[in-house]
């Protein structure tokens, strides 16, 4: 395990923060972000779609960017590629978000260290998923 996975990080953010923005979430059911965001709606969370078109997924009302939510974010859950995760560690910072969680696959250590250097929690290159199972 590496800094990137930081245990008291990935508790206080699977324990205590419930309002996920997932970055790439889409209505397709095949997509390993539609299954954590059932996942992390199962386990209590609120989920928050961003992705350009803004659709409605799992119910839950879609918007473009990290800068149209119009209510607090706890956690911005990146699911995009490696180049592309910076722009939304830098725009989870600018929202005030509490903690960004890039997925497994997902690394940008100079975002993460951005993001860390801002004051909010990072995790990087895990799941939520096998966190929890880590977890018991």
């Amino acid at each position: 395990m590496t800094s990137w996975q930081d245990p008291a990080a990935v508790a206080t953010m699977l324990d205590e923060l419930d309002t996920w923005a997932v970055v790439g979430l889409s209505d397709n059911p095949d997509r390993t972000a539609y299954r954590i965001a059932e996942l992390l709606i199962e386990r209590g969370k609120t989920v928050v779609p961003v992705h350009p078109k803004a659709p409605t997924v799992l119910g839950q009302r879609g918007y473009a960017t990290l800068a149209d939510i119009p209510f607090p974010v706890d956690v911005v859950d990146v699911f995009r590629r490696s180049e592309a995760a910076g722009a939304f560690v830098d725009e989870a910072i600018a929202i005030g978000a509490k903690g960004v969680w890039l997925q497994l696959g997902v690394v940008d250590a100079e975002a993460f260290e951005r993001a860390r250097g801002a004051g909010l929690l990072a995790v990087m290159d895990t799941c939520p998923a096998i966190e929890w199972r880590r977890r018991g």
